[in-house]
């Protein structure tokens, strides 16, 4: 086995080199016209990439204090002369999907469930009742995520936005007891946030984007814990119900992006609720997951977790674009999420 040294990532792993081309450095701008003051402003927002350019509507830019409508149509145009804009085949766009990677969860059955693990370039949500593993399978993550894996996976930093006051960084020295690596060494390569508010939540998504680019390809792992928590607290009623769905729309199109852009896997846990509703088509389990349509549309694969006996959890597949609806049993260990012992 590793040493711990060998095997948490290290800030000098050369797997840089393969990143750098995944995405291009706003400032390769400046050869087409563009100011170093306006690349200032764009970046300050968290548009560090041509290709973060491409993802901004022109409306969004024009937002941008300093930033008018011709300046706009001007980096739009630059942008666009460095980016194919239109359509590729299918067999070139597989190309590209051989730079995705798996994280393991810690339990080779939830694996198996998810076709090797948390995917990145990708919106995973796991939602369940409290004590059904969501905050758990976060941290087991925080771990895992650093460690080498299968197919040259090299292993990453991580980011942990924090709704709900639940991380705790001595959990992560248990997990990390497990797989035999240094504590320090973990929880060095793990950036914490604690989101007080909807508003901060989306705010620090732009600290986010900027620490992605600065160390290009050293993350790999994005959790928020949870997604809707701070949504639920700021809007209240029917009446706020069509502004907060707005606005959890442009967090999570952000999200989308900041995958796709920066090849790193996105993990959101979400809460449930009861569904009143439920009664008349006489549902077994009358809760649904909150966030609505545009949660459920925006997340690539959703994850329903249960409780079952005493440390055993189930998950099961509730959504994804190419696994089948199947269930795997885990379990809660001091370790963290791990395989469910017969």
């Amino acid at each position: 086995m590793k040493s711990a040294e060998d095997q948490v990532v290290d800030d000098d792993t050369g797997f840089q080199d393969e990143e750098v081309t995944f995405f291009q450095d706003l400032d390769v701008l400046q050869k087409h016209g563009i100011n170093v003051a306006d690349i200032k402003k764009l970046k300050s927002v968290g548009i560090c990439t041509v290709k973060g350019i491409q993802m901004t509507t022109r409306k969004a830019l024009c937002n941008i204090k300093g930033l008018s409508e011709a300046k706009v149509e001007k980096i739009k145009e630059a942008a666009g002369k460095m980016l194919s804009v239109g359509f590729q085949t299918a067999f070139e766009y597989s190309a590209k999907r051989k730079q995705v990677f798996n994280i393991t969860t810690g339990s080779q059955e939830f694996d198996k469930l998810l076709g090797g693990g948390i995917e990145s370039m990708a919106l995973t949500e796991a939602f369940g009742e409290f004590r059904t593993g969501k905050t758990q399978l976060s941290h087991t993550l925080c771990v895992t995520a650093q460690l080498p894996g299968e197919d040259s996976y090299s292993g990453g930093k991580v980011i942990f936005i924090d709704t709900e006051h639940t991380f705790r960084p001595d959990r992560l020295k248990d997990i990390a007891d497990r797989f035999n690596v240094d504590h320090d060494a973990v929880l060095d390569n793990v950036l914490y946030a604690r989101a007080y508010t909807s508003e901060h939540q989306m705010e620090l998504l732009d600290f986010v984007a900027a620490k992605f680019h600065e160390e290009g390809g050293l993350f790999k792992l994005l959790i928020i814990d949870s997604i809707m928590a701070l949504f639920r607290v700021d809007f209240s009623g029917r009446g706020e119900l069509a502004e907060r769905q707005q606005k959890l729309a442009q967090m999570l199109s952000r999200l989308q992006k900041i995958s796709e852009e920066y090849n790193v896997a996105v993990f959101l846990t979400n809460q449930m609720t009861a569904d009143p509703g439920a009664g008349m088509t006489f549902q077994a389990d009358p809760k649904k997951p909150i966030g609505g349509h545009i949660l459920a549309h925006a997340s690539t694969t959703r994850i329903s977790l249960r409780k079952g006996r005493g440390e055993m959890r189930i998950a099961k597949i509730f959504d994804s674009p190419d696994m089948p609806e199947n269930e795997a049993t885990f379990a809660i260990t001091a370790g963290g999420v791990a395989d469910a012992k017969e």
